[in-house]
C-alpha cells in the first residue's frame, strides 16, 4: 500500500458547515438603498413572482458591494455567486448548504432567455444540489435564481442570487513553442525504449540530514518526453508516464482519495497565452487512473491547482476570456480579458458546488500586468495557488496582482488581503513578494510562498518564505526565508516551496527548472536540476510505494540482460534464470536492483533467459517474460 502524502498538510473543510457570514447579514440591510425594482427581487419577489416577468433586468442597478451583503443573508450559497459579473452561458446553478440539504421551487429567469426548465442533480457529499439548466443563456444577460430549502438545517428558508453571463471570447489555440533544450540531457533504457524523459542531475547529494522520501515531477518542455515522474532522491528513475506529443503534465502530488493514497496530476495542452486545458487525473498505486476530475459549466481545468478534500471534492482553476472594454486601463476598447476562476468539484458526479470568478471581486487597476492595446487576451490576475482554511475561508495567490487573499466561502468577499495595493496588513522588512506561487497555510497560523520576485525582475533571487501573520494587530513579519546560497536561481514562472515533516523545507524553482532542499535553518541539504529548456512547474516529497501492472521488461544485450519494471518500487533484487532451453532455465544468479534498470551478465552457454522480481524478503513479486539470448 502506498504511504500517506507527507509535506503535504491537508486541512479538512466539511462543506456548507463552516460558512461564515459577513458583517450585517439581514435580508433588509442588504437591500437598503437600492431602487424598489431591486429590492423587490432580492426580498422575495422572484419567488412570489411579485416583481413581474422583467424583475431580472433590475440586477443592473446593484451596487458593486451589493453580492456580498446579499450572499451573507442567505441560508445557502448559490453559485455562481451573486453579482457574478462574467459566468458561463453554460452555467449549472449549485446551491451548497449543511448535509442533509436539498432545495426546490427552483426558478431561474433569464433577462433575455426568459425561464429556465432544468433538473436537480444532488452531490455526493450529501451537502445540496445543481441545477442544470435545459438550455444555455443568452451572452450579456441578467439571469436571476431562486430557490426554496426543503430538507436541512436551514428547511424552509427561501435562498436567491442574480448574475450576469459573459461576453466570451474565442482565444488561440497555439502552444507555446517547444525550447531547443539538449539531446544529451535525456534517459534512455534499452528494457523501456517508451520512456525517454528529461535527465536528473545532483549538484548536492542527499545527506543523512535530508527528508527520507521520492522527489514528484512532471516536466515538460526542453527535450524528452512529457509527463509525470517519480525519481529516488539519487536521481535515479522509479516511474515515468509518458504523454502523447503536444500533451504536458504539471503538479504530481501524493494525495488521498476515498480514504487511500493516490498520485494526482494535471494533464492537457499549455496555451501561450500562459494557461492550460486540459483535467486532472487521479490513479492508485497500481498506476491504474481511477478518476478524472474536469472543470464544470463549459470549461478546462488550468494547470495551476488540483486539491483533493476528505469529502471526495477537487478544488480547482480555470481560465475564462470575455470581451471587455478596457480602456480605463489603458488597454483596447474591445479587449479580452482573460479571467481567472475557482471552482469546487464533486468528484463522482462532476457536479460544480462552488464557483468563483475574480472579476467583480478584484479591481482591474491592482493588476501589475499592463493591460494590452490590442484583443490580445488580458491576464489580469492570474490565479495559481488555492488552499482551503479551516473555517470556511479560502487562501489564493494571484500573480499578477502580488497578493494572497482570503475568501470567504458563503460571501465570496475578501476576509483579508496580504500584500498588492490594498493589503490588510503592514508588512516587516524582508516581507514584500513579487510574482509569487504556492501559498499555502502552516501550522500556528503561519503562511508559506514562493517567491518568484520576476517576471520582469524585482529581485535578485526566487526565494522561499514563511511570513509570522498578526491577525490582530494587522501586521506580517517574516519567520524565514530560503535562498540558494551557492546558484542565482531567479525563476521568471511557475515554483513551489513545500514543508516537510522533519523541519526541511523543499523549493522547486519552476521554469528554470531547479530544486532545492534546505535545513530549517536554511542550509543546502539537497540541489539538483533537469534538462535545459525543460520547466517543471512545482516538486514535491513523499514515500511512495507503488505496484507496476504486468511483468519486468528484459531484453538481451551484449554479454547480459537489461531488465526494468517501471514503477516497481517494491524490487528490491532480480533473480536471473538462465539455460539451453525456453522450459530448462534455471536460477543462475541473484544481483541487487541498481537504479531503474539493472544490466546482468549471462553465464556462458545461456541460450534463454528470464528474470524474477523480489521483494526485501526474497518473495518473488514478479516474473518476466522468457527471452532468447
Amino acid at each position: 500500500m502506498a504511504a500517506r502524502p507527507r509535506g503535504d498538510d491537508a486541512r479538512e473543510r466539511r462543506p456548507g458547515v463552516a460558512l461564515s457570514r459577513s458583517r450585517g447579514g439581514s435580508i433588509g440591510g442588504a437591500v437598503k438603498g437600492l431602487g424598489a425594482a431591486a429590492a423587490c427581487l432580492l426580498a422575495g419577489g422572484v419567488l412570489a413572482g411579485a416583481c413581474g416577468s422583467t424583475a431580472v433586468d433590475t440586477a443592473e442597478v446593484l451596487p458593486a458591494n451589493a453580492s456580498l451583503a446579499v450572499a451573507a443573508a442567505d441560508p445557502i450559497t448559490i453559485s455562481p455567486l451573486p453579482g457574478t459579473e462574467d459566468a458561463s452561458p453554460g452555467t449549472q446553478i449549485s446551491f451548497l448548504g449543511p448535509s442533509g440539504t436539498t432545495v426546490g421551487h427552483v426558478r431561474v429567469v433569464g433577462s433575455r432567455s426568459g425561464t429556465h426548465a432544468g433538473v436537480l442533480r444532488a452531490y455526493s457529499t450529501g451537502t445540496g444540489e445543481s441545477f442544470l439548466p435545459s438550455k444555455p443563456f443568452a451572452e450579456g444577460e441578467r439571469v436571476a435564481v431562486s430557490a426554496r430549502v426543503l430538507a436541512g438545517p436551514m428547511k424552509g428558508r427561501v435562498a436567491r442570487s442574480a448574475f450576469t453571463v459573459a461576453d466570451q471570447s474565442p482565444i488561440s489555440q497555439k502552444q507555446f513553442p517547444t525550447a531547443a533544450g539538449d539531446p544529451n540531457d535525456v534517459q534512455h533504457y534499452v528494457s523501456a525504449p517508451a520512456l525517454t524523459p528529461t535527465s536528473v542531475r545532483l549538484l548536492t547529494r542527499a545527506g543523512p540530514q535530508a527528508t527520507p522520501g521520492d522527489l514528484l515531477m512532471a516536466p515538460y518542455q526542453g527535450q524528452g518526453t512529457a509527463g509525470p515522474m517519480i525519481v529516488a532522491q539519487d536521481g535515479s528513475l522509479i516511474w515515468f508516464h509518458p504523454l502523447p506529443a503536444g500533451m504536458a503534465a504539471t503538479n504530481l502530488t501524493l494525495q488521498s482519495f476515498g480514504g487511500e493514497p493516490v498520485l494526482e496530476w494535471w494533464q492537457g495542452r499549455i496555451l501561450e497565452l500562459g494557461f492550460g486545458q486540459g483535467e486532472d487525473v487521479i490513479a492508485n498505486s497500481s498506476y491504474r487512473q481511477i478518476a478524472t476530475v474536469r472543470a464544470g459549466n463549459g470549461y478546462r481545468a488550468d494547470l495551476h491547482v488540483a486539491r483533493i478534500t476528505p469529502e471526495g471534492t477537487a478544488w480547482i482553476d480555470a481560465y475564462d476570456p470575455v470581451r471587455m472594454n478596457l480602456s480605463s486601463v489603458g488597454g483596447s476598447a474591445r479587449g479580452v480579458l482573460n479571467d481567472s476562476l475557482v471552482q469546487e468539484i464533486d468528484i463522482k458526479t462532476g457536479l460544480v458546488m462552488w464557483e468563483w470568478h475574480a472579476l467583480g471581486h478584484i479591481p482591474l487597476t491592482d493588476s501589475k500586468n499592463p493591460a494590452p492595446d490590442s484583443s490580445y487576451p488580458w491576464d489580469y490576475v492570474h490565479v495559481n495557488s488555492v488552499e482551503p482554511g479551516t473555517s470556511g475561508d479560502l487562501l489564493v495567490s494571484f500573480r499578477n496582482t502580488w497578493s494572497l487573499d482570503d475568501i470567504d466561502l458563503h460571501s465570496g468577499g475578501f476576509r483579508w488581503r496580504l500584500g498588492g495595493d490594498h493589503s490588510t496588513f503592514s508588512l516587516g522588512p524582508g516581507v514584500k513578494f513579487y510574482w509569487q506561487h504556492d501559498a499555502a497555510f502552516q501550522p500556528g497560523g503561519t503562511i508559506s510562498l514562493f517567491d518568484n520576485g520576476s517576471d520582469p525582475p524585482k529581485e535578485k533571487q526566487s526565494r522561499g518564505l514563511l511570513l509570522a501573520v498578526d491577525y490582530t494587530r494587522h501586521e506580517v513579519g517574516l519567520l524565514k526565508q530560503f535562498v540558494n546560497p551557492a546558484r542565482t536561481l531567479l525563476a521568471s514562472s511557475q515554483g513551489s516551496a513545500l514543508s516537510l515533516p522533519d523541519g526541511n523545507w523543499l523549493l522547486g524553482y519552476g521554469g528554470l527548472p531547479d530544486f532545492t532542499e534546505f535545513d530549517e535553518s536554511g542550509h543546502v541539504l539537497l540541489d539538483g536540476m533537469l534538462g535545459p529548456g525543460v520547466q517543471n512547474f512545482r516538486v514535491s516529497l513523499a514515500n511512495w510505494s507503488g505496484h507496476a501492472p504486468g511483468q519486468p521488461s528484459l531484453v538481451a544485450v551484449a554479454g547480459g540482460v537489461a531488465v526494468s519494471w517501471n514503477g516497481a518500487t517494491e524490487v528490491a533484487s532480480w533473480r536471473l534464470l538462465a539455460g539451453s532451453s525456453p522450459t530448462a532455465v534455471t536460477e543462475a544468479v541473484t544481483v541487487p536492483k541498481t537504479g531503474f534498470q539493472s544490466v546482468i551478465p549471462l553465464p556462458p552457454g545461456s541460450r534463454y533467459a528470464a528474470v524474477q522480481a523480489l521483494d526485501g524478503d526474497g518473495g518473488v513479486i514478479g516474473v518476466s517474460p522468457t527471452i532468447g539470448v
